[in-house]
């Protein structure tokens, strides 16, 4: 495993090559993390395309949404676990590395008929794949925060976050195109196979661009950290961790025992359960309360996720130019206002207003979901930084994700929508209330009133 390790600090460039160098690897490096996760999500979700023959072929609902499960579960535990081993790896190796994992199972699925004619092979496939799709975000953050100082990291992250988006809209038609190019082309595979094949050979490639775009410290080309070169640095003292922790070092004294990785651990679970909230079942609710045919509420289920691009953006922003830095308070701001609009969804019966609704839930929940992994980065040293992020995340979808579909569901049949709405306005403002909590953290440090 020696050839994941960090890259060793190279000689210091003669300082009239800095500014230079620096200027051109930044652009460079952010193309690389862009384009690396966007693969990411080109190879996530996939299976969801092959679901409506594998039902013709005999798999019930039921038997398909437990095997799909599986994606969630390992992609929970392995954006943590993963995440303590990319603080100890090189980014460049380990951002591709993932991906290529990635496609080669997607390809697996695509090649071997008899694996979608197994309810635990499917399960198995599912699960290594979520587990390798945890190796994204991880390296992503390491990049990010060594290549980025802490006052303009919101806005590169919020952009950067922005990939998922790209990816997650890129793999519906280059799956549905795959499908069409089997049955096509006449190979002897069902046609739904199609929809591993193409995105798995796009996604390989994305990950020999990464490759070649990622360098995984400023350090490792000869450059001096990020916070001197912008003089921006995480704490009052200037501090600087550029020493590689150990895994125990990493968990026990930065992460674990760091009482604000916790609270925004804290925060993920109930932002997860407004995204997921809304998310999950608007399509439900759309057609069964307000008599809305599934194609319109499927245009008003794209209007929410693509205005979570500008929203995204818009929040690193706030954070980074209004609240200098402060990411807390650009939370409270977004989830209070979020807590207002799903009030507004409940009680529209327009379509007009119902996708006005969604589109404005849809820009101020992404905020939020950026800003929870970005404050994770800003509360350790960069050392620790995928560590934390795995642990926010880890709580998000275990608790926050599982419980916006079991606990939902279960309200939604014994107390009605209303309850429901009225849940997710509790925890739109249970999550306001974990943020102001926040209100005064800038990076590793609490600036005092």
């Amino acid at each position: 495993m020696n050839f994941l390790r960090p890259p060793k600090a190279s000689k210091t460039l003669a300082a009239e090559q800095i500014d230079p160098t620096y200027r051109r690897l930044r652009g460079q490096v952010f193309v690389g993390i862009f384009i690396g996760y966007a693969g990411y999500y080109l190879l996530r979700n996939n299976f969801s395309i092959a679901m409506p023959q594998l039902m013709q072929a005999g798999f019930t609902k039921t038997q398909l949404g437990s095997v799909f499960a599986a994606v969630s579960i390992a992609y929970g535990f392995s954006k943590f676990v993963m995440g303590t081993v990319s603080d100890r790896s090189n980014a460049r190796i380990f951002l591709p590395l993932g991906l290529v994992l990635t496609a080669v199972i997607n390809l697996v699925f695509g090649l071997i008929p008899q694996v979608s004619q197994s309810l635990s092979l499917m399960f198995c496939l599912l699960f290594l794949i979520g587990w390798c799709q945890g190796m994204g975000w991880p390296p992503s953050g390491r990049v990010l925060t060594h290549w980025f100082s802490l006052s303009e990291r919101g806005s590169w992250t919020s952009l950067w976050n922005v990939a998922h988006n790209v990816g997650g809209a890129l793999m519906a038609p280059l799956a549905t195109g795959g499908v069409a190019f089997v049955a096509w082309a006449g190979w002897q595979l069902p046609s739904f196979t199609g929809a591993f094949l193409i995105p798995a050979l796009i996604g390989i490639v994305l990950a020999v661009v990464a490759w070649l775009l990622i360098r995984d410290t400023p350090e490792s080309m000869g450059l001096p950290p990020i916070e001197v070169y912008k003089d921006d640095y995480p704490s009052q003292d200037h501090h600087l961790y550029e020493e590689e922790l150990s895994t125990k070092e990493i968990l026990g004294h930065y992460v674990l025992n760091n009482k604000w990785v916790w609270l925004i651990a804290c925060a993920n679970i109930f932002v997860y359960f407004v995204r997921y909230g809304v998310e999950n079942w608007a399509p439900a609710y759309l057609t069964e309360v307000q008599h809305i045919s599934l194609a319109a509420s499927s245009n008003s289920y794209f209007l929410y996720e693509i205005a979570g691009i500008p929203g995204t953006i818009f929040a690193g922003w706030v954070s980074d130019k209004i609240f200098h830095g402060r990411r807390g308070p650009a939370g409270v701001v977004f989830m209070l206002v979020v807590s207002v609009f799903v009030l507004l969804y409940w009680q529209a019966h327009s379509l007009i207003l119902i996708n006005f609704y969604l589109i404005m839930i849809g820009f101020l929940i992404y905020g939020p979901v950026m800003l929870i992994g970005l404050q994770a980065l800003d509360s350790v040293p960069k050392k620790a930084a995928g560590t934390a992020a795995g642990l926010t995340g880890l709580f998000g979808y275990l608790f926050g994700s599982v419980a916006a579909n079991a606990i939902m569901g279960l309200i939604v049949d014994h107390w009605g929508w209303g309850v429901g709405f009225w849940t997710i306005f509790a925890a739109s403002l249970l999550a306001a209330g974990i943020f102001a909590s926040t209100w005064n953290l800038r990076g590793q440090e609490t600036v005092s009133n």
